[in-house]
């Protein structure tokens, strides 16, 4: 199963840099004037980028795991 990732829309990416400037990994990077996650990989998802990012252009989306049938407790991957 892939780890959920970061998404950044080019529409509303504004090419500021505050995400770039801000990751703690330099996971992203400015690619014609535009961020991108050109680092997946070290990638913490941290949500620096998308709390600093003022024109909500990147969204964090999360993964939903459901527990076994008759599972009580927490479900650890």
């Amino acid at each position: 199963m892939n780890e959920p990732l970061p998404e950044i829309d080019p529409r509303l990416c504004t090419g500021c840099g505050c995400c770039v400037n801000l990751c703690p990994t330099w996971a992203l990077e400015l690619v014609d004037e535009k961020a991108v996650l050109s680092h997946p990989n070290a990638c913490t998802y941290c949500t620096v980028c998308e709390d600093i990012c003022p024109e909500d252009a990147i969204s964090l989306p999360f993964l939903i795991v459901f527990a076994p049938a008759g599972h009580h407790g927490p479900v650890y991957q």
